[in-house]
């Protein structure tokens, strides 16, 4: 009975307002919806969907509870490491260079990326595109500023992503909120996108897609990489999270290993 009311509550949001989760795992939109359900004193998945296709405000609500939003500056610093040890030397050949960070959430990892390829000497022939489809998160990114109470743990995974400089020179402070240099943003396009329903929307040499597609189950991981694959250029890189991979996907012959540890792949054909 319960997967049968998801499945209704999913179809019926798809259906007002657009938003299609319903090839999200199913353990994972169970867990948020519950979690809503709970906060707005509900009891049944029924009472859930009754108020979100008649209020758009509750509908807002689940929207942001199915949005993750789990983000860092250099998270997983292993990670940047590797991309400025493995990858970076290949991308100094290319005449321009344009990177895709696909679920950016509220920006950090575009603005890590900035950092790295500025020190590398690359930021001036980079464009560096961040997308999310949600646009809360992306007006927080467009702006480019963080509490400062994370900043302890940002420069921890910036030096250990192999950071050339003290972190402290790429912000300023203002009454408790970090500011990153504007210059950073010179080449960062942030735009609304949705991995599950929308096209590709140019090409790349690199696109990163980080802990996005554990939410999917395996049709709709398969869709989206048919989106990366077509996005991709041939030789261009592809960064997955650490428990993501292509291995069993459709496009799994498409792609050579760059690390094994951390998931960066070559499109090889």
């Amino acid at each position: 009975m319960e997967r049968i009311e998801i499945a209704l509550l999913l179809e019926g949001i798809y259906n007002q307002y657009g938003h299609d989760f319903r090839n999200y795992t199913y353990s994972s939109i169970r867990r948020r919806i519950w979690h809503r359900i709970r906060i707005e004193k509900l009891q049944t998945i029924s009472g859930l969907q009754e108020k979100v296709l008649h209020d758009p405000k509750m509908m807002e609500k689940l929207f942001s509870d199915f949005s993750i939003n789990v983000t860092e500056m250099f998270r997983d610093p292993h990670f940047f490491l590797t991309f400025r040890r493995s990858i970076v030397p290949h991308l100094r050949k290319a005449p321009f260079i344009r990177i895709w960070h696909a679920g950016c959430s509220t920006g950090q990892e575009v603005f890590s990326m900035a950092i790295l390829l500025h020190e590398e000497g690359l930021l001036h022939k980079s464009r560096l595109y961040g997308t999310d489809m949600n646009e809360h998160v992306l007006k927080k990114a467009k702006m480019g500023s963080f509490p400062i109470e994370k900043m302890q743990l940002y420069t921890k995974n910036y030096m250990q992503a192999g950071g050339t400089r003290a972190f402290s020179e790429y912000y300023t402070v203002k009454n408790g909120v970090v500011q990153f240099e504007p210059f950073l943003k010179d080449n960062m396009v942030f735009a609304q996108h949705n991995l599950v329903t929308d096209g590709s929307f140019n090409e790349f040499q690199v696109i990163i897609c980080r802990n996005v597609m554990i939410y999917f189950n395996e049709p709709l991981q398969n869709h989206v990489h048919g989106l990366i694959y077509e996005s991709l250029c041939t030789d261009g890189y592809l960064g997955l999270g650490n428990k993501e991979g292509v291995v069993f996907t459709t496009h799994a012959s498409c792609y050579e290993e760059v690390d094994g540890t951390e998931t960066f792949y070559r499109k090889v054909k």
